[in-house]
């Protein structure tokens, strides 16, 4: 069974007396464990597809299933509960709360489930751990790289267990170095956790540490492409099974 199946999906939008069609009949199946890529120029609703597959909008018609769910028609708060405790999210401008330290933004999903505050810091730790930034969880956003922030943030998506991390241009403000660390925490957490990752990005090589990349033009699928030998990312850090850090030659 396909962990994301979406069918026929429309996406239409008022802008005064104008109705856009953001998107317009989009397909699209991930299988459980898959690292997609989309790619697409700017307004060809990658962004768009991005926020119905992590149920933070509804489309206007079609179907979507996750994990063998119907999702299209369900309450905002059922919604809201799929979002905390299936999806992890990981956007371009990573969203840390500036007046909390690592630890406690990472802690935050866990909050919304009603955890006890002991269970939130030992798996924030864990997830800290995870991307190598352990000794830095009390340093508050300030005091961190851009890089270092995107690695929280990471951790905040991964501390719930997510089946799936969706992410939003997710080395857009990095620069290359940290770009290929965050890509070498993608496909470590991709292939060693089997989590399915699915990306927006306009970048071409970024969008080849995938194994897929599905193009959109103008709200379709325009095509799709197999990457048989997906570009390695070699970084500062990688994440282990164990979710400890192992250091990585940089190439």
């Amino acid at each position: 069974m396909p962990l994301l199946k979406l069918q026929e999906i429309t996406r239409q939008y008022k802008s005064g007396q104008i109705r856009v069609n953001a998107l317009k009949g989009i397909s699209l199946t991930v299988e459980e464990g898959e690292f997609v890529s989309i790619m697409g120029p700017s307004g060809s609703g990658k962004s768009t597809l991005l926020n119905i597959i992590g149920c933070l909008d509804r489309p206007t018609s079609g179907t979507y299933e996750l994990a063998g769910q119907r999702i299209e028609n369900l309450s905002d708060s059922r919604l809201a509960d799929i979002r905390n405790r299936f999806i992890g999210f990981v956007f371009q401008s990573f969203h840390l709360i500036p007046d909390l330290d690592a630890q406690a933004n990472v802690e935050l999903p866990l909050i919304y489930r009603g955890m006890g505050a002991r269970e939130r810091r030992f798996r924030a730790v864990q997830a800290l751990e995870a991307v190598g930034l352990a000794e830095r969880r009390h340093h508050r956003p300030s005091q961190l790289s851009g890089g270092e922030q995107q690695r929280v943030a990471i951790a905040r998506a991964l501390v719930g267990d997510p089946k799936v991390i969706l992410a939003d241009e997710p080395t857009g403000a990095l620069d290359s170095r940290s770009g290929r660390n965050i890509m070498a925490i993608f496909q470590q957490l991709n292939r060693e956790r089997g989590i399915t990752i699915v990306q927006v990005t306009h970048e071409k090589d970024i969008a080849c540490y995938g194994r897929r990349i599905v193009y959109l033009l103008d709200g379709q699928v325009e095509r799709e492409e197999i990457l048989e030998d997906p570009q390695v990312a070699f970084g500062e850090a990688a994440v282990s099974t164990t979710g400890l850090l192992t250091e990585v030659q940089e190439k």
